[in-house]
């Protein structure tokens, strides 16, 4: 799968087939992440796998709209150092390009992952750090549940939209 239909064909998914995700192909996930943009090449980030059944069971009951985590094999928690910066903020958008890697890629091998918020919101961070033992410094950023598809993705319209484009001046 070349990078335009990874890109084109992604979709969320919420629901797992029981079948585990290969430790070495999950690290060519993360690896991917890795490979994300950052800006002055800080890499702030830092991915957290979960896989004890216990925690991903727990994982529903502390956000809203993680229920599908509990089904997943495993889930990847990005996370940032905003102390590993070198200019303020930036941590967000280099591990928002890190979460979107790891989406494209898992889809290109045949896995489902859906983007599941947490930062900024302190409700859903607070007892994620409580849970994993995250140290304060670090941001819990985004909740990535893996696994295989229980079924095909459905097709959808095209989002392209000629008129959100703007040439040269608004």
């Amino acid at each position: 799968m070349d990078a335009i239909e990874a890109i084109l064909t992604r979709r969320s998914v919420r629901n797992y087939r029981q079948k585990d995700v290969n430790p070495e192909l999950l690290q060519e996930l993360i690896r991917a992440a890795m490979h994300a943009p950052s800006g002055a090449d800080e890499q702030p980030w830092y991915f957290l796998v979960i896989n004890d059944k216990l925690l991903l069971e727990k994982i529903p009951s502390i956000h809203p709209y993680a229920a599908m985590v509990s089904q997943a094999p495993v889930a990847v928690l990005v996370c940032g150092d905003p102390g590993r910066e070198k200019h303020t903020g930036m941590w967000v958008q280099d591990c928002a390009a890190a979460t979107e890697n790891f989406l494209l890629a898992a889809h290109a091998s045949g896995l489902g992952s859906v983007w599941v918020g947490v930062y900024p919101r302190e409700e859903r961070m607070a007892p994620l750090r409580r849970l994993l033992n995250i140290p304060e410094r670090i941001m819990p950023f985004a909740l990535l549940p893996l696994g295989y598809p229980e079924a095909a993705a459905e097709n959808r319209e095209d989002r392209f939209s000629e008129d959100r484009i703007r040439t040269n001046h608004w």
